[in-house]
């Protein structure tokens, strides 16, 4: 979905049109023999790019399977897009909406915040699931609409944590976040036209936090460590960005800057003379 997401800024920066199409032969090439039943998606391809170079491509497509030309791009993946002035939005109102309702928050109150204030959740407290797929099916429809909605992404990296022995607390806790969903379905990312690609990063790590064991998600021996291991990560992401985008033609990136509140994690990143002092966490 990062990739998804910088061919949409990319166009939209380049003031590309996009566009869809849906191929009428769902298999291509090859005949079946067997009778086979499925669920066609709506959406097959997204075009963008130079005008010229579109319409050849269309045409040779339809040479070879014959599509069907649905204009602009408003539905993708579960994502909806709508064009504004200045840029697009994009959201998945949709399936948030469905998702309330499937999971039976229609007439809840919203709550404003994903997760309860101060909540902590163990691993091995509470009555456990009758039934651990609901809860597990919940938090994969969460972890699919962290796609538009980065407010969800601690939340479901939490509660993900739990995933293997679902007990009553974590389902609540999850239910909680669909209600806060419920109040909030109409979030959306704003892709803007500027002309800028400037990127900046942020980086966060809590050390020791798990309540189970009080070390933290990864192995690290101090809070410095864990952050610094965070901007390590943060970087690793950056430079894949960086590729990515080079090969849609967009140079120049660099220098990105990174943004980190731990001044012993900085210090260590910005000072070889104390990389002799981390060999502990050389390979990182």
């Amino acid at each position: 979905m990062t990739t998804i997401r910088c061919l949409l800024a990319v166009a939209i920066k380049n003031q590309w049109q996009l566009f869809q199409l849906d191929v009428n032969n769902a298999f291509l090439h090859g005949d079946l023999m067997e009778e086979v039943y499925m669920k066609v998606p709506q959406d097959d391809i997204v075009l963008t790019g130079i005008m010229w170079n579109i319409l050849l491509l269309k045409q040779f497509l339809d040479a070879q399977f014959k599509i069907k030309d649905l204009g602009l791009l408003h539905y993708f993946l579960g994502l909806e897009v709508v064009y504004v002035s200045d840029g697009i939005l994009v959201n998945q109102r949709k399936f948030s909406l469905e998702l309330v309702e499937e999971f039976g928050c229609t007439y809840s109150k919203p709550t404003s915040s994903p997760l309860p204030l101060g909540l902590k959740l163990s691993s091995d407290v509470g009555c456990l699931l009758s039934d651990p797929s609901l809860y597990r099916r919940l938090i994969g429809k969460l972890n699919f609409l962290t796609h538009t909605r980065p407010d969800l992404a601690y939340t479901v990296q939490h509660l993900s944590q739990f995933m293997q022995t679902p007990r009553q607390p974590h389902l609540d806790a999850a239910l909680h976040t669909v209600c806060y969903i419920k109040g909030l379905s109409g979030l959306r990312l704003h892709f803007s036209s500027h002309s800028s690609f400037s990127m900046a990063a942020f980086c966060d790590s809590d050390w020791a936090s798990c309540p189970d064991s009080r070390r933290s998600t990864t192995v690290s021996l101090s809070s410095a460590e864990a952050e610094y291991m965070s901007v390590r990560r943060l970087v690793a992401e950056l430079t894949w960005l960086c590729r990515l985008l080079e090969d849609m033609n967009v140079t120049d990136l660099t220098p990105i800057a990174v943004h980190c509140d731990n001044q012993s994690a900085i210090q260590i990143a910005k000072n070889p003379v104390f990389h002799e002092r981390t060999k502990h966490i050389e390979l990182d």
